[in-house]
């Protein structure tokens, strides 16, 4: 199975979300910053990258497109839980920017495993040949 990686500062997220594709097959890998994020890359061969967009520090925003400038074409789905006007999908512009950045597709969280696995499924039946 393919190999993710998760970059999320909450590590409640990053625990459920790991639980969730660990028992949908996935092998997983998990970074708590931008930063670590990208070191783990550096050293890890991976499918797809599952990012944080709103993290201290280094953000989604900022990391996306250093991921593509070190592995092009690598699928990323970007995830938030920022709360806008009560409801995340009403966030102006959020998929807009993430897109910009560079991601495939866009979650919000609290998402269902289903509809994760359902995103990684498109992003990695899309993601260009090596």
């Amino acid at each position: 199975m393919p190999r993710i990686l998760i970059i999320d500062d909450d590590a409640a997220v990053r625990e459920a979300t790991r639980i969730a594709l660990l028992a949908n097959g996935y092998d997983v890998l998990t970074a708590d910053s931008g930063r670590s994020g990208l070191e783990a890359l550096r050293q890890n061969a991976v499918e797809l990258v599952i990012l944080d967009v709103f993290m201290p520090g280094m953000d989604g925003l900022t990391v996306a497109p250093a991921i593509h400038r070190e592995h092009p074409g690598l699928p990323i789905i970007a995830v938030s839980g920022f709360m806008f006007g009560g409801q995340c999908p009403t966030m102006p512009g959020f998929d807009a920017m993430a897109a910009e950045a560079g991601a495939i597709a866009t979650l919000y969280k609290p998402f269902k495993p289903r509809e994760l696995v359902g995103a990684i499924e498109k992003a990695l039946a899309v993601r260009p040949a090596a």
